[in-house]
């Protein structure tokens, strides 16, 4: 009897993948345990194998599909068996995704009350009917792409992006469905003011605008897909959802680089030579967080939710994007477990192999770019987290020392917090607690 090559599950975050690369054809023949084919996750690189012996016997996805997890994408039996019961939702291959088609340009935007009568009977994700209760999506307006017709988050997240930006005026009177939306209004990047609307009987035709082919080669297009997508969701939402504000300021780094100094010279059997620069910002981080807990935490938006221990995110930069893994409780561990484990997380996601409940579960991230001769930055929120640190390069700032001014080196802090659950005073205090444990990193190393 013909199995299902299921597309699986990777951790509780991750609904849907890509199928990137079939590494089989349908005849070939395939050994349990070998590589059928490659899929994306918005995190990872994820090789699916065969769950038994036999011939390919049918593709049900095409590469570049995004399939939700849990879902039949290949068959594998004896030659001339039947797999239409294995097809997902017993119907012939689609060659992409059912989603639900976005709205022409001049329709008012689905923003209807979520609580919709029968709502509470449609097939919805929990992260899809928190998404659309906070976007204000109804979604019995949904066709879901999940399996059996299941409303996912990335049905809800098509729902939103469909809509213009409006003002709240706007948006209110567009919910009454008397009045049309204009693609683009007035406003500041063309968000759609009241006045853009006009009343549905005397709606104008939309101006097509004139199509410019560009000359051959002179244009690479790029799909926004896998983790590329992810990130330009996430980079949104975050600013359009929170209150951003960032402090800057500068430590006096001596300390870190001559402790630094201190670890390579160090005897080889220490295995300390490889701690960075970076590894004893994270430490300094992990130790000075603690006593200001309102920046260890999360937001809901109906709830704060502060941690004891110190989840640490890391921003790796990668090939494929950002990646943020998450060095667990490093408050607990020492300098050189610290530097271990960042070590280790920023090589699995640069070669893909991070797994995904590796990128969940931070309190607070950490994002360098000192590296790259960048002083101070605006680090983006990771929400639902309420705080990020930005950290710049190591450069030489004056400072009067008696009557004299001295050149010492100082390092650039830049703190962005969620100023809806953070006011900007313990803000301040955290920043600079941690300008000072890093301008004496060897005492703070004795706690």
């Amino acid at each position: 009897m013909a199995i299902a090559v299921v597309m699986p599950k990777q951790g509780n975050s991750v609904e849907s993948c890509i199928i990137v690369a079939w590494k089989k054809k349908v005849g070939d023949a395939v050994a349990e345990g070998e590589i059928v084919c490659e899929v994306e996750t918005d995190k990872a690189l994820v090789e699916v194998e065969s769950p038994a012996a036999g011939q390919l016997l049918a593709l049900f996805f095409e590469e570049g599909t995004e399939v939700p997890v849990m879902t039949n994408i290949a068959a594998v039996g004896q030659a001339g068996e039947n797999v239409d019961d294995l097809r997902p939702g017993g119907a012939p291959a689609p060659t992409a995704p059912a989603t639900e088609p976005a709205p022409a340009p001049d329709s008012p935007p689905a923003t209807r009350n979520p609580q919709h009568p029968g709502a509470d009977r449609l097939k919805i994700s929990p992260r899809a009917r928190h998404l659309a209760e906070h976007k204000v999506i109804d979604v019995s307006a949904l066709a879901g792409s999940g399996p059996g017709g299941r409303i996912i988050e990335q049905d809800v997240r098509a729902a939103v992006e469909a809509q213009p930006a409006m003002t709240p005026l706007a948006r209110s009177m567009a919910q009454t469905g008397e009045f049309q939306v204009p693609p683009r209004g007035s406003g500041v990047s063309g968000r759609v003011m009241s006045g853009d609307l006009t009343p549905r009987e005397a709606a104008p035709a939309a101006a097509q605008p004139v199509a410019v082919a560009p000359a051959a080669g002179e244009v690479e297009i790029v799909p926004v897909k896998g983790i590329r997508k992810v990130i330009a969701e996430r980079m949104l939402q975050s600013l359009q959802t929170t209150a951003q504000l960032t402090l800057n300021a500068f430590a006096d780094a001596r300390s870190l680089q001559a402790y630094r100094q201190q670890l390579k010279a160090s005897p080889d059997a220490l295995g300390l030579q490889k701690v960075s620069i970076n590894d004893l910002i994270l430490l300094a981080v992990s130790r000075t967080l603690p006593q200001y807990p309102d920046l260890n935490a999360l937001f809901t938006g109906v709830e704060i939710h502060r941690y004891a221990n110190v989840h640490l995110g890391l921003a790796v930069d990668t090939p494929r994007g950002l990646m943020v893994p998450t060095i667990r409780a490093a408050n607990r561990l020492s300098l050189k477990q610290i530097s271990a484990e960042a070590r280790r997380l920023a090589a699995a996601c640069q070669e893909g192999k991070i797994a995904p409940d590796e990128l969940s579960g931070g309190t607070f991230t950490v994002t360098n770019l000192g590296a790259l001769g960048i002083e101070t930055f605006t680090p983006v929120l990771n929400p639902p987290q309420v705080a990020i640190l930005g950290v710049g390069g190591i450069n030489l700032r004056p400072v009067q020392v008696g009557s004299e001014v001295q050149f010492i080196p100082h390092i650039g802090l830049s703190l962005t917090i969620n100023h809806q659950v953070v006011d900007g005073a313990p803000a301040a205090r955290f920043l600079q607690a941690l300008s000072q444990g890093l301008a004496n990193i060897e005492l703070l190393l004795a706690l």
